[in-house]
């Protein structure tokens, strides 16, 4: 079993210190045990291109994450604006209780917004472990491209996507996170945020969970919430069994970045 909590929030536009405190005050609202707290993308900041609010690895952000997992006993998971050298990455962070981590650099970064002009690329993918689950962690546009996410042959049990997706886009959301579900015989969590952005887009939030069959397990519709469930591993491996389309899967190899 894994228990995952999702928390679905508006953002105060590019204000590091004023989305920390907010996130910390939601994280102790959670009145139950949980194994995972998933927060959106560029939870610090909400989605911009603007280089400034960047942040170093092991500043304000990335402690303010070892401090919540520690407390928490709760793997803190969620991407943020991170400067390294002369480059930028749209990075999620997987923060342990115990202070280790592992982190994913968006690999689809967002044309129409202009992303791609300020961040560079991911490179890898990212399938870590944790209380037995294998998880692969990505981030809101990645969400389009299926090869990316290919769960092959069953490499990860739960797939996650932050996100700051617009309202405008919510039936793209809605319609390819349970696709991503049944093509990969998987657990899928989508936290999206809502409310408006300093460019004036609104988010209708709709985060989700949804089980290996494309069934929604919770959602959170448009309003700030949060979501914590647990996930059964057993009836994920039983399911796999007695339907093995991924034994059926093609030949795959990645791209050498």
């Amino acid at each position: 079993m894994l228990t995952l909590t999702l928390i679905q929030s508006s953002l105060h536009w590019e204000n590091v210190p004023a989305n920390l405190a907010m996130w910390e005050e939601k994280i102790w609202r959670i009145d139950q045990s949980t194994d995972l707290i998933i927060l959106p993308e560029m939870f610090n900041t909400g989605f911009t291109t603007n280089a400034a609010v960047a942040e170093p690895m092991n500043l304000h952000t990335f402690k303010w994450m070892k401090q919540q997992a520690q407390q928490t006993g709760a793997v803190v998971t969620g991407s943020y604006l991170v400067r390294e050298r002369e480059k930028y990455y749209n990075r999620l962070v997987w923060m342990r209780p115990d202070g280790s981590y592992e982190t994913y650099d968006k690999r689809h970064l967002f044309r129409l917004a202009g992303e791609h002009l300020t961040f560079s690329a991911g490179t890898r993918r990212l399938v870590t472990e944790w209380k037995g689950w294998r998880i692969c962690p990505l981030v809101c546009y990645d969400l389009r491209f299926p090869v990316w996410s290919r769960n092959a042959p069953t490499d990860y049990d739960l797939l996650i996507y932050v996100a700051n997706w617009p309202g405008a886009r919510r039936h793209a959301w809605k319609t390819l996170l349970p696709a991503r579900a049944i093509e990969n015989l998987a657990y899928v969590a989508g936290v999206n945020r809502v409310g408006s952005d300093g460019k004036n887009l609104g988010y209708s939030g709709d985060s989700a969970v949804y089980d290996y069959q494309g069934e929604v397990l919770s959602d959170g519709a448009g309003t700030e919430t949060l979501l914590t469930l647990t996930l059964d591993q057993e009836a994920l491996v039983a399911f796999r069994s007695s339907f093995p389309a991924h034994l059926d899967a093609d030949a795959f190899e990645w791209p050498t970045p």
